[in-house]
């Protein structure tokens, strides 16, 4: 990869959105591949998790806890604005430098952006799967943050990973797929219809 970090999580959530924006109305509360969440509720993790980003990078106290959006179109929204503050943070001076406290703990900016990358992709995979919609995330991104996952998942603090047991996947599967089953996503099972 040749793009800026911030540039490369710029791609991830723009390849995410494509996949939110191709959510029909009947298919928010489809089932996904994360156990017992919904699509409205991936996405609401995901907008969640970019805001409190957001606000961890810059320095102000948490947020309060908010109710998710109510409609389609304010997922939507909800998401762009999610990821434009998330953008804004990342790119301030010294922040990719700077050590910060995220949920797993103490790290350099340069590791809650690749948390974030990779939390867009697999998420965002978790929509396509869910809607039965191709998961359109460029193979060198999705094999950078499948090399930074392994190398990082040795660090979780014990007791505390958020990831189900690494699941079968080919070897020459897509890196979108190797990537998933790494962090406890089935790919043979077939996507659910909503």
């Amino acid at each position: 990869m040749t793009a800026e970090p911030v540039d490369q999580l710029a791609v991830a959530l723009d390849a995410t959105e494509r996949v939110i924006l191709a959510v029909r109305d009947d298919q928010w509360d489809a089932p996904s591949p994360c156990t017992d969440w919904k699509v409205h509720d991936v996405v609401n993790h995901l907008v969640a998790g970019n805001n409190a980003f957001a606000r961890i990078l810059r320095g102000d106290p948490p947020a309060p806890a908010s109710l998710p959006p109510a409609s389609g179109p304010e997922f939507v929204s909800a998401y762009r604005a999610s990821g434009a503050a998330l953008l804004g943070a990342f790119r301030e001076p010294g922040v990719l430098q700077q050590v910060v406290t995220v949920p797993i703990g103490a790290v350099p900016g340069i590791v809650a952006l690749h948390l974030r990358v990779t939390e867009a992709l697999v998420h965002g995979w978790d929509v396509a799967r869910a809607i039965g919609h191709p998961a359109p995330f460029p193979d060198d991104l999705a094999e950078q943050e499948l090399a930074f996952s392994r190398a990082k998942l040795g660090d979780l603090p014990p007791g505390r990973s958020p990831f189900a047991p690494p699941q079968p996947v080919a070897a020459d599967a897509p890196a979108i797929d190797r990537l998933v089953a790494l962090l406890g996503r089935s790919v043979a099972q077939a996507a659910p219809t909503g």
